[in-house]
């Protein structure tokens, strides 16, 4: 083998097509492109998403109903029956990060009641329903700020 009979396998390179180059190219006049439109014109070949043809586009034509925050929602539930499997004490965000109750997303936890709480919890820090508040203090435990 020498450096000077190397050559790509057959049909491993390809001759780029040639358009435009005349009527016996068979790609000569309109290149392929058809006639007119937006298709035919250089650099116009993209149409934007949800563009209709000039038609009045759907996202137009439907009522905008209500309010959507763009911010994330950056609290999480925790449900009682969650925070039950816990043990009893002194509660706040970061013990809950450290149980995997509440995801890294989250910024702040509410408390949620949804089940039954059996011990007595003391929270710091933590939101929690009214309903929520009153099963911790009936079970014994605090909801602080």
């Amino acid at each position: 083998m020498r450096l000077n009979t190397l050559q790509p396998a057959e049909g491993a390179r390809q001759e780029r097509t040639r358009v435009g180059r005349g009527i016996g190219s068979g790609l000569g006049k309109t290149a392929g492109r058809g006639h007119k439109g937006s298709f035919a014109r250089a650099g116009k070949g993209k149409i934007k998403a949800g563009f209709e043809g000039g038609q009045m586009p759907m996202y137009m034509r439907l009522p905008k109903v209500g309010f959507r925050s763009k911010l994330k929602n950056d609290t999480a539930e925790v449900l009682l029956y969650q925070l039950d499997k816990l043990e009893a004490g002194e509660v706040d965000f970061a013990a809950l990060r450290a149980a995997k109750l509440v995801p890294s997303t989250a910024k702040q936890a509410k408390i949620v009641k949804k089940g039954e709480l059996t011990k007595a919890f003391v929270l710091k820090g933590l939101l929690a329903t009214a309903g929520a508040k009153a099963a911790i203090e009936a079970a014994g435990g605090k909801v602080g700020e």
